[in-house]
């Protein structure tokens, strides 16, 4: 019989289900549910998704915590021939309903735990018309302007006729938002050819194979962890799910009961893991690769990640969103070129080009420019945004991604990051936009102006600081500023440094100079 290829995003679970049933497909607070499990539970909410009137090309937003639950929803929705969307669960009601309004999300799948905040962001959300939520217990008590629904109850019914709709692979799959400079989050639209794609260039550079147990420590919400996900089912492995890296014994813990092989994280959790190693001798035999994006990897740490993890293969890489990923560096080769990313992932091309769209010689710093099947469609509704990011290819009608990052090529081809063009900040894994942190210290009483820049860390990647300036330089308690900040804003966006100043510095434009700005630090 003929082996027809994955086109689609969803027929990985189906295949995977069908080879190996009974196998774990996920572990999630010690129990493990099998891959005929997923697949029949994401069938039967697709099967809900398709009756509540939700059709090809609509989309379901998931505002969720790592869970089984959330696994489901994502491939229930991707299964009823929706466009998906994970919301990071530390999401406050406002951005929430922004992004709620902006993807004109049809259904939205939560938990009662997050109830206060998709409540408050529902009532100014126009399009909605379904909420699952899952953990309720009791009666539901409909409302008026959407229909309420119970997770449990529509797994354990008995609707079942869901299969991939008449869906292709240019068909949209995915939103994914990530941060921009106008301090409003953009939806990255990605295709089911374009995620079909990056799974299987991912497995193929990291040489996954069925017997991997990933270990997925990193929110859904984000690129990196969602790729976790979908890498772990397409290859028939299984995915052992973490809330976070809140608890580090938990997680060792559990490291030594389920064994996984493959251990993805960021500097933030690495540089606690090793200060474990250095002050217990702790280190984890069974992790044969450990992969690290968002922020650098300092080749100073390598020597002390070898003592960690003493069997595994340690993959540097970088990437972006709107292509998912767009270099690694060979294992093989990290002692020999510490500082580089590596070269372009298997099937893509990478280049560099000087800001008027000029070659770049070797050595020369130039801007990364990325050709391939993972480039991104664009972004939701954002045309300016859309065309700021994606430039006229090679051939007439292709378009290529600008990443607006500096980079230098060796006479290898090898590429070295050399630092970002843009305002937004990288920290703990996530792109932060300052302005978004700026709106929300403008409300503190006195405030007059507000900069907010990022502060290069090779533990977080890039550190926030604040810088403020008050009328009648009266000073408002720091303490104030931090609490407006936890309140209004996700963890990671709260600033580690607040300085004060008696005037910003200023272009001749008239504008904060946010250059000067690290002079006072």
């Amino acid at each position: 019989m003929i082996q027809i290829p994955q086109r689609l995003l969803g027929e990985a679970l189906l295949r995977s289900a069908g080879k190996n049933p009974s196998k774990a497909a996920i572990i999630f607070k010690g129990k493990e549910y099998s891959y005929s499990l997923l697949k029949e539970s994401s069938e039967k909410l697709a099967c809900h998704i398709a009756a509540a009137g939700i059709k090809k090309g609509d989309r379901v937003a998931i505002y969720m915590n790592n869970s089984w639950q959330c696994i489901v929803s994502i491939y229930g929705a991707i299964l009823a021939g929706a466009v998906f969307l994970v919301i990071n669960p530390q999401t406050k009601a406002k951005k929430l309903q922004y992004i709620l309004n902006d993807s004109g999300a049809k259904v939205l799948i939560s938990e009662i735990l997050l109830k206060q905040e998709f409540s408050n962001a529902l009532e100014g959300t126009e399009s909605v018309r379904e909420v699952i939520i899952t953990g309720v217990t009791g009666e539901i008590i409909q409302k008026p302007d959407y229909n309420l629904s119970a997770f449990e109850t529509i797994i354990q019914g008995n609707c079942t006729n869901a299969g991939l709709p008449d869906i292709i692979p240019n068909d949209l799959a995915a939103l994914i938002y990530t941060s921009g400079s106008t301090g409003f989050p953009k939806g990255v639209m990605m295709t089911h050819q374009s995620m079909v794609f990056i799974s299987w260039s991912l497995i193929q550079y990291l040489r996954l194979t069925e017997d991997e147990r990933i270990m997925l420590l990193l929110p859904l919400a984000f690129d990196y962890g969602l790729y976790q996900l979908f890498m772990a089912i397409t290859v028939g492995g299984t995915l052992i799910v973490e809330q976070s890296f809140t608890f580090p014994a938990t997680i060792y813990n559990h490291i030594e009961q389920f064994k996984p092989t493959v251990f993805p994280a960021v500097p933030t959790i690495y540089a606690m893991m090793i200060a474990s190693n250095k002050e217990t001798g702790i280190s984890f035999d069974s992790i044969k690769k450990i992969t690290n994006t968002a922020a650098a990897l300092p080749a100073e740490v390598i020597p002390d990640l070898k003592k960690l993890f003493p069997n595994a293969l340690i993959f540097k890489m970088y990437g972006l969103t709107e292509c998912k990923r767009v270099c690694y560096l060979e294992p093989e080769l990290i002692d020999l070129k510490p500082a580089s990313v590596g070269k372009a992932i298997p099937g893509t091309e990478v280049f560099l080009l000087s800001p008027e769209g000029g070659p770049v010689p070797t050595g020369k710093p130039g801007i990364l420019h990325i050709r391939g099947p993972h480039v991104m469609a664009g972004y939701w509704n954002n045309h300016k945004a859309t065309a700021e990011m994606l430039k006229p290819g090679k051939i007439p009608g292709e378009r290529i991604l600008c990443s607006n990052d500096w980079f230098k090529m060796d006479e290898e081809g090898f590429l070295y990051f050399q630092g970002r063009n843009d305002d937004i900040i990288k920290t703990r894994g996530e792109k932060v936009s300052p302005i978004e942190i700026e709106n929300i210290i403008y409300k503190v009483k006195g405030i007059k102006e507000v900069a907010v820049i990022g502060v290069r860390d090779n533990i977080l990647g890039e550190s926030i600081a604040a810088f403020v300036t008050t009328h009648d330089y009266a000073q408002p308690d720091e303490k104030v500023i931090q609490k407006q900040c936890i309140t209004h804003l996700e963890l990671f966006m709260v600033p580690q440094k607040i300085i004060f100043l008696k005037e910003m510095p200023k272009s001749t434009n008239g504008k904060i100079d946010k250059k000067e700005l690290y002079n006072y630090l």
